[in-house]
């Protein structure tokens, strides 16, 4: 039985799509760059085989003043451009009893702090382990490995809840089980849950 859920934040909990989309384009602006179409920046924050750092900034890697800059535009602009998905509140509430609940997300933990207390959920989940709290980010295994540890649990029981392909390979690089959104940022619908409603049933299935 499925007794510990690992939800990913971006893009299944939280439509974030606004925020992370402009710190970018922000970061780009310091960087004299011109803005890249939210739809662009979105579909490359899912595709594992983009080198990130140089597709947003031209650079070998993330230098410390674009994390700076990034995490300022990101704690002034969270609160208004930032959202719950319709019905995921009501989902972790009746979750919550019956399941360990935990938040695996490549954000750093200053945003993702800001996120969940700006959104009231951060009381849901007893383990929350971000991006740079390990030394890989999904889609290596790290995150969900960490998890797994502080919960005592195990492969077996434990299933990760995301909407796009980092997500996937990041449970399937760490051996447990998967299930797909459809409301988030990928452009792949295939083989994934379509609303909220059907998610809750596949979830709860096992508690009645």
């Amino acid at each position: 039985m499925i007794k510990n859920l690992i939800f990913d934040m971006d893009g299944t909990l939280v439509d974030s799509s606004a925020i992370i989309a402009n710190s970018i384009n922000h970061v780009r602006s310091k960087l004299k760059l011109p803005p890249m179409p939210k739809e662009v920046i979105l579909e490359a924050i899912n595709d594992t085989s983009i080198h990130r750092p140089k597709f947003f900034y031209g650079t070998k890697e993330y230098h410390p003043e674009h994390i700076q800059w990034f995490r300022e535009y990101y704690a002034s602009n969270h609160k208004n451009q930032t959202r719950l998905y319709e019905g995921v509140k009501e989902l972790l509430q009746k979750l919550r009893p019956h399941h360990t609940l935990a938040l695996a997300t490549n954000a750093y933990r200053q945003s993702a702090d800001l996120i969940v207390k700006h959104l009231g959920i951060e009381d849901y989940f007893d383990t929350i382990v971000c991006g740079d709290e390990v030394p890989r980010p999904k889609p290596a295994p790290d995150m969900i490995k960490k998890i797994i540890d502080a919960q005592k649990a195990n492969t077996k029981n434990t299933l990760l809840i995301g909407d796009g392909k980092t997500d996937e390979e990041a449970a399937k690089n760490a051996g447990i089980g998967f299930i797909k959104v459809n409301w988030g940022w990928q452009q792949d619908k295939k083989n994934g849950i379509d609303n909220i409603e059907q998610l809750e049933k596949i979830l709860l299935q096992n508690n009645k």
